[in-house]
């Protein structure tokens, strides 16, 4: 009858099993996003199909910029230390579903061999047995381990996402940047060319005496102003690549061969598909991530309020006993057991588990309000990046005819100065200017690609090249055979 009454308990409390879920049961929180994008008064701007997923190759059509950004995105080592902490995360998620199966178990062997007494004859005693522990989840306290442990996935994988993201717009925007710097010094060494010759006219016109030496000065003092720019920009450069290099997995090193295909700053496609502001819900990771941190959390409350209730074991020992009088250790005679039904409630601990309930939902709040900010800070971003868009292609018209005014009065006040009809100054005044002014056309030129850039990265768009596939896979196979070799339990899984 004992026996009776006590299977019965384990059937009993095993049916329920998970059939309680306590806390709340997480819903996708509401959110406000606007309807439209501002109106930009151009109509390319705001074209309803969703953006290009290799918006590089869409927007600049270069090469080397492809091929760049395939290179980051197999070696770049923040990438792969985002990929590794999704493969944790699947870890963990292993772990919390392991927790709905016995926790405790084990099985022992024993062998003993002594006297009674000195008189008396050695015996020797076997034995084997084997431990059950089972903690039924009532309430669903694991349950909701394993729904948190499942957001928390998520979480790692909209990082990995936003860390591609972030990955392919460094690499595009110090790539434009290199671009836009070495046409900068392509620029300056050319007007050095022309303030060397305005310096050797000046030198002829003081060695005939048709000017004073303040002439042959003031070029002298041009020239070497445009060398010391230059020298400064030279280390900018560098600087550029081997920030290029990291990017790539590498240490910093001779990126000629590389980059060796120049061509200036590419050609800008300014026609983006911005999609509709709801487009960004699922679009950009850092949404993501905050949504299924507010999931994650949301579990976290449930788990905690189940702290508050008991919690139920199941359990026994099965086992044999026999000495080595030419019995067999697993006759019937021989075995022995017992199973046990437990349970354990915390009701002197009522106020500190209560105060963890509150703490959990406090967080959970504080959760929702950052989920809120990060949408709104999301909308903000694209509309900054497409006012700065709009604004640097304006400035480029206005810059190019700027730029064109200048070298047309270089020319004039040069022809004007051989003919005796300006004094020296006019000339310097006329150089500088078309200096200045093409540094800042290309400087523009620059900054409205990288703003392109922004508007991409903004909008969320490419990680959708991995194509659904688990991170993982896109660890080098070369790792995971390191981590085989180092722990066989990878062979199953890598």
């Amino acid at each position: 009858m004992k026996i009776k009454y006590t299977l019965t308990a384990i059937t009993v409390i095993s049916l329920l099993n998970g059939c309680t879920m306590l806390g709340p049961d997480y819903k996708e929180p509401d959110t406000v996003m606007e309807k439209e994008w501002l109106n930009y008064e151009d109509d390319k701007q705001v074209a309803t199909p969703p953006v290009e997923v290799k918006w590089w190759d869409h927007a600049f059509h270069d090469k080397t910029l492809n091929t760049l950004v395939e290179m980051a995105l197999s070696e770049n080592l923040t990438l792969r230390s985002a990929g590794l902490r999704v493969l944790q995360a699947r870890q963990k998620l292993a772990i919390a579903v392991g927790s709905q199966y016995p926790q405790s178990q084990s099985l022992n062997g024993s062998a003993q061999s002594g006297t009674v007494s000195p008189s008396s004859s050695s015996t020797q005693q076997y034995g084997t047995s084997f431990n059950l522990s089972w903690e039924v989840d009532v309430w669903g306290r694991f349950q909701r381990q394993i729904e948190s442990a499942s957001a928390n996935l998520d979480v790692s994988i909209a990082e990995y996402d936003g860390v591609m993201i972030s990955l392919v717009s460094e690499v595009a925007q110090n790539y434009l940047l290199i671009r836009a710097t070495e046409l900068r010094l392509v620029l300056f060494r050319e007007n050095l060319k022309l303030q060397r010759e305005s310096l050797r006219i000046t030198e002829a016109k003081l060695n005939a005496g048709e000017v004073s030496g303040l002439d042959s000065e003031q070029a002298k003092a041009q020239l070497y102003n445009t060398k010391a720019t230059i020298s400064s920009l030279e280390p900018v450069l560098q600087q550029l690549k081997n920030s290029l290099a990291i990017l790539l997995g590498k240490a910093p090193y001779d990126m000629s061969a590389l980059l060796a295909d120049n061509q200036g700053i590419p050609t800008i496609d300014n026609n983006v598909s911005l999609g509709m502001p709801q487009n960004l819900l699922r679009r950009r990771p850092d949404i993501r991530n905050s949504e299924k941190q507010l999931a994650a959390q949301s579990a976290q409350i449930g788990y905690a309020i189940t702290e508050l209730y008991p919690h139920f074991s199941v359990g026994g020992i099965i086992g044999t006993n026999t000495s080595s009088q030419g019995s067999d250790l697993f006759k019937d005679e021989n075995s022995n057991w017992n199973t046990f039904v437990s349970f354990n409630w915390n009701i002197f601990n009522y106020g500190r588990l209560k105060s963890n309930v509150k703490l959990q939902d406090a967080l959970f709040q504080q959760k929702l309000e950052d989920y809120h900010q990060t949408v709104l800070e999301a909308q903000g971003e694209v509309e900054n990046a497409i006012v700065a868009l709009l604004a640097s292609n304006k400035q480029v018209k206005d810059y190019t005819k700027a730029v064109t005014a200048s070298q047309n009065a270089m020319t004039l006040s040069q022809l004007q100065y051989r003919d005796g009809l300006v004094n020296f100054n006019t000339v310097i005044t006329t150089q500088q200017a078309l200096a200045q002014q093409q540094d800042i056309l290309v400087q523009t030129q620059g900054n409205t690609a990288t703003d392109l850039v922004n508007v991409y990265k903004s909008l969320g768009g490419g990680w959708e090249i991995r194509e659904n596939k688990d991170p993982v896979d896109f660890l080098p196979q070369k790792m995971k055979d390191e981590m085989k070799a180092r722990t066989p339990q990878w062979k199953d899984t890598l």
